[in-house]
């Protein structure tokens, strides 16, 4: 009976410790596929933000490196706003989206049925003052 007692706060601690994991990973900003348009006969895709973090999020930048179906691959920059010009924070609690900007990147050059498949290669995010986002980024591109 004493080795159960011994063992229990163990049990207790690493309960604990995975219960605060989920708690931070929840409350971090997380960051999704969102919908796919074609824009000139080009596949433009974008993300969707939820920030779950206490931090105000100036700028936010994912780089998607996008596969072709002609072997080819590709680097997609989504951003929450211009990184030159007036930023659309996304406050604790909110959501935005980030685009691709076409007037300062190439398209894609494909139909969005050409894209096969995609993974990230960066992620830039900016709280205020442009100080680097304390909180955790999750990306499912």
């Amino acid at each position: 009976m004493t080795a159960i007692l011994v063992r229990r706060p163990a049990f207790l601690s690493l309960g604990l410790l995975l219960m605060a994991s989920a708690a931070l990973a929840a409350n971090g900003i997380d960051v999704r596929r969102g919908a796919d348009s074609t824009v000139f006969g080009n596949c433009v895709p974008s993300l969707e933000v939820e920030n779950r973090s206490s931090e105000t999020i100036d700028y936010l930048q994912v780089d998607v490196a996008v596969s072709l179906g002609n072997g080819q691959e590709r680097t997609v920059e989504l951003k929450s706003a211009y990184r030159e010009g007036v930023l659309h924070p996304i406050q604790p609690g909110g959501r935005g989206v980030l685009k691709q900007h076409l007037d300062t990147s190439l398209a894609l050059g494909v139909g969005c049925s050409d894209v096969k498949s995609r993974k990230v290669v960066r992620t830039i995010c900016e709280a205020a003052g442009g100080k680097e986002c304390a909180s955790s980024v999750s990306v499912q591109p």
